[in-house]
């Protein structure tokens, strides 16, 4: 990656510039002594033996410091002009893929039609700001894009591209860094002597708030706050909203409909007992076994926060908290709060959900237990809390039950 660049550089000029040590001490050694050897004998010349005087050695070795200084120093510079080289070329690269977009642009929807007409079927919805690729150009003001599952015709009014899909993109779409290595440090500055403020798993993904004139370096959102991962150890792409099927929203409303009756049917049941005698609040409104699972997981706030655990009691990280607590009603999470980002389905923001809802943000989840609250495994320091689901950018909202 970019930072290994650099490094190799630097070393490499580094080696050379030690290699021009080594030959200077060499030529200096040659002079010390005049003996040669001859059949096994020692022959010695005539000549006196010439010793270099101490102050002259130093002079020489500084001057061989400040040629490894000054190549070192060079090299950096040219590192530095490599990287930056490199990103503009990858910027570059990232904005030509934009120029193939097409971004819805209108008050809520753009159908997607099977054929380029008004009266063909209605395959899928492509959503204001949700994104498809180009595929071509029909006659009457039309374009055939792919989004998602869905491959149609939208009518071209409603639809940005070119360079109004570049511009727009930016806006649109979601920076994600993606954790490539097993466990990740997020540090307070851009280096690697800078204190950790939290650690991320492999396979999270991350928001990135910045990634410009970082020298190898992104600014991510993670729980304990805004800090600086290396670029070595992510995969850095643009998340964008895609087009719904027909028969995913289907789906969709099907079961928020579901949700919807048993939330009325049950809407005061199922209240733990144990959250109860805790002390701790207790989730009320939303399906009778998503109110359940809220409860049962406000039994542990006080518990202990630890980096990659799944005790629910003796210590858990937050994903390792979800995940425990859903193993309890007999539902399989990933441990990876990135992961769990698509489990389940999509609600569409915090003023649909109900208790037992998973609330994901960038690095972090959280179990939503009604009343505008969630109760998670915050940080090291706090442990498992109850907090106020709006306190961080909220990504998405899903629902198991």
């Amino acid at each position: 990656m970019l930072n290994r660049k650099m490094k190799l550089i630097a070393f490499g000029a580094l080696a050379a510039a030690m290699m021009f040590t080594n030959v200077s001490m060499n030529a200096e050694a040659g002079v010390l002594s005049n003996a040669l050897p001859s059949a096994g004998a020692g022959t010695t010349l005539n000549k006196p033996v010439e010793v270099t005087p101490v102050k002259e050695t130093e002079t020489a070795q500084a001057d061989t410091q400040a040629v490894v200084d000054a190549t070192a120093e060079v090299a950096v510079v040219d590192a530095s002009a490599a990287l930056e080289a490199e990103k503009a070329a990858e910027k570059a690269a990232e904005e030509k893929k934009f120029a193939n977009l097409v971004i819805a642009k209108c008050n809520d929807y753009v159908n997607v039609r099977q054929e380029p007409s008004e009266e063909a079927e209605i395959l899928g919805k492509l959503y204001d700001k949700s994104v498809g690729e180009f595929v071509s150009e029909a006659e009457g003001g039309w374009y055939q894009i792919t989004s998602g599952s869905v491959t149609g015709y939208v009518k071209a009014e409603y639809v940005v591209t070119g360079e109004d899909a570049v511009a727009l993109a930016k806006e649109v779409g979601k920076r994600i860094a993606t954790v490539t290595t097993t466990t990740l440090f997020v540090r307070e500055e851009p280096t690697t002597d800078s204190r950790t403020i939290g650690m991320v798993p492999i396979e999270d993904e991350l928001t990135v708030t910045e990634e410009e004139g970082l020298d190898g370096w992104v600014k991510v959102s993670v729980e304990e706050g805004d800090g600086y991962v290396s670029g070595d150890y992510v995969t850095l792409s643009t998340e964008f909203v895609k087009a719904e099927s027909k028969a995913e929203e289907e789906a969709r409303l099907k079961k928020e409909e579901e949700a919807r009756r048993a939330a009325h049917a049950s809407a005061d049941k199922n209240t733990s007992k144990a959250a109860t005698d805790s002390g701790a609040p207790a989730a009320g409104g939303g399906s009778g076994r998503g109110a359940a699972v809220a409860n049962f997981a406000l039994q542990f706030v006080g518990n202990p926060y630890v980096y990659g655990g799944s005790s629910l009691t003796n210590g858990t990280d937050c994903s390792g908290f979800v995940m425990s607590v859903y193993a309890n009603f007999g539902v399989s999470l990933p441990h990876s709060s990135g992961a769990q980002r698509g489990c389940g389905a999509d609600v569409g923001g915090i003023g649909n959900a109900q208790p037992g809802d998973i609330i994901c943000y960038s690095g972090h989840v959280g179990i939503y237990i009604g009343g505008g609250q969630i109760v998670h495994a915050s940080t090291a320091a706090t442990g498992i809390k109850v907090s106020n689901a709006n306190y961080r950018n909220i990504l998405s909202v899903r629902r198991i039950f």
